[in-house]
């Protein structure tokens, strides 16, 4: 039976624990052997009438059942072991593979169907590589040894041995491939459900808005018939394997019982190689039957095989093959020269020769109408994808030479889309430096224009927040990932569109404090309203993925062109940017 590289490579994570664990497996069943042959001897000395040997026989039967579960309990226990060895080794190698793929995996993959590998499929592994692969060793190791002893005690009890044991084992293999079929259409379908629920869950209240509620209902309910009708065709399929393995043990016994008692008739053996014929001949067939049960256990771990090897050898988007350590002792430089960017399967490009400098310890602000390529930029920074002309450089080297931790530490990155975890403020703001004391909380909380909410608590930092932060407001999640990026004391800030949730009234205010606190730091500063970018040293306008002037806010505005449509379009005054 060939088993999946990925399954394979999944066990030699806990290659020890699993030897030990196949070694007691092996030992559960020799048990079981001599317990076939100790009432094989009890049952001929019956026969013949001899009880003498009776108690000694029966004792070392009771024994031998104590010494078994003693052995079977030492082999769970470790196989449990190896199992959760595997789960957790394999989760956090596929999760560490995950922050290497970035941004832009996650943009093309849905967060449910990589759920569902990470939890379920994981799982699924974990009891193929636990139950399923110790089994297997034996199942192949034990038959044909007691094939051998039955030979020497009555080779006639072969002819019915070997063809059933034969049939249990390859007759199911030639139901592998459509097996293997409709097990990733079932993976493939239970994938769906499960990212389809996670999307219901997470979008609800969009869903209640549009009163959508229920068409998102009929559409879950399509997607669990469609897995019911996906898990039918798969049994249908896998209890034609079993059929035949029980098929095989069942005639396999019967013929080796009928031929052991045509011997017994005609004299050929006596009574002791009869039971013992009989008796082997059925724990020929356990190991085949545990098999079969385990099996059914680890079928999930097979299914989800090729999504794990997908997910775990997806190529990340860029390479990280810097060198480097960004110890950026001074605010750096930051250089755009000559970039261009298009998107995969774009008609257009996203960035045309687009050059400009952000001078060190100064605030430069990216301004421009959608679409114009200023998040494109910043995710060309961080690296999340690289141009495909052009180069970004800081304090003059290029950040590919830059490893990507090292790039992306000193980097701190406040973004329109916030994340906040099921946890206390104190916690979601120590993400950025976990020893950050708790008055340098409380600073950047104050540069933040959150501190204020957050002592009016109840609990004030101890406060739990929701999944996702959804106890807050879009602006105080907003001010609370601003007070995060602050508190990682990055030489690099970038704001990117990080005030689109404020009041409006107070987002001047908040970028000026926020720039204040700053101190020396180089900022790039990218908005849509206009009035973000009021204290910037300088401003980017980009267009249709160029530049289209750069200057500061009066000099734009006399020059006209894009700049001074938007301020118009934002109704601002000219002679300066309205908080």
């Amino acid at each position: 039976m060939i088993v999946h590289p990925e399954l394979r490579r999944a066990a030699r994570l806990a290659r020890r624990e699993l030897l030990a664990a196949t070694a007691l497996q092996g030992a559960v069943t020799l048990s079981w052997l001599g317990q076939a042959v100790l009432l094989a001897f009890a049952l001929a000395a019956i026969a013949r009438g001899d009880t003498g040997q009776l108690p000694g026989l029966l004792t070392a039967v009771a024994a031998t059942v104590v010494v078994r579960a003693g052995l079977g309990l030492w082999q769970r226990r470790i196989a449990t072991r190896a199992g959760a060895r595997v789960r957790v080794r394999l989760r956090d190698e596929l999760f560490a593979h995950l922050g290497l793929l970035g941004a832009a995996h996650l943009t093309t993959a849905r967060t449910g169907a990589v759920r569902t590998t990470l939890v379920d499929g994981v799982e699924g592994v974990d009891a193929y590589v636990s139950r399923y692969l110790p089994q297997l060793i034996v199942t192949f190791t034990a038959p044909p040894l007691l094939l051998i002893a039955v030979a020497v005690i009555e080779p006639l009890a072969l002819f019915g041995l070997v063809p059933a044991l034969v049939l249990a084992l390859a007759g199911p293999r030639a139901w592998d491939r459509l097996l293997a079929r409709r097990g990733k259409e079932h993976w493939d379908t239970y994938e769906q459900l499960g990212a389809d629920y996670l999307e219901a869950l997470q979008g609800m209240p969009a869903l209640r808005a549009a009163g959508a509620v229920g068409r998102a209902r009929v559409r879950l309910e399509e997607r669990s018939a469609a897995l019911h009708r996906a898990t039918v065709t798969k049994l249908r399929v896998s209890l034609v394997d079993t059929g035949i393995t029980d098929l095989a043990i069942q005639g396999g016994t019967a013929a080796a019982a009928l031929l052991a008692c045509w011997s017994t008739a005609t004299g050929s053996t006596t009574a002791t190689g009869t039971y013992l014929v009989l008796l082997l001949a059925g724990e020929c067939f356990r190991p085949v039957r545990d098999l079969s049960r385990e099996w059914h256990a680890g079928y999930l771990g097979v299914s989800a095989a090729d999504g794990l090897a997908a997910l775990r050898t997806a190529e990340p988007a860029v390479s990280d093959t810097g060198t480097e350590q960004a110890d950026w002792r001074t605010p750096p430089e930051l250089r755009f020269e000559e970039v261009e960017f298009a998107y995969p399967g774009a008609e257009a490009s996203a960035l045309t020769s687009v050059s400009f400098t952000a001078e060190a310890g100064r605030t430069t602000a990216i301004v421009g109408p959608s679409g114009a390529g200023k998040s494109t930029l910043i995710a060309l920074l961080l690296r999340h994808r690289d141009p495909q002309r052009g180069r970004i450089t800081v304090d003059g080297r290029d950040i590919t030479s830059y490893t990507l931790d090292a790039l992306r530490v000193g980097i701190a990155v406040v973004s329109q889309e916030t994340h906040l975890f099921h946890a206390t403020i104190a916690d979601n703001l120590r993400l950025a430096r976990a020893e950050a004391t708790d008055e340098e909380l409380r600073r950047a909380a104050r540069a933040a224009g959150i501190h204020d909410e957050i002592a009016g608590l109840a609990d004030g930092y101890d406060t739990v927040l929701g999944e996702r932060g959804a106890t807050l407001s879009g602006g105080q999640r907003q001010r609370l990932a601003l007070a995060r990026a602050l508190l990682a004391d990055a030489p690099v800030l970038v704001l990117d569109e990080a005030t689109s949730s404020v009041d409006e009234r107070r987002e001047a205010d908040i970028v000026r404090e926020l720039l204040d606190a700053a101190g020396e730091r180089t900022v790039l500063v990218v908005a849509h309203r206009l009035a973000a970018v009021r204290h910037a040293d300088r401003i980017v306008v980009l267009d249709g993925g160029r530049v289209d002037a750069e200057g500061d806010h009066a000099a734009l505005v006399a020059a006209g062109g894009v700049y001074a449509e938007l301020v118009e379009a934002g109704r601002m005054p000219q002679g300066g940017l309205a908080a």
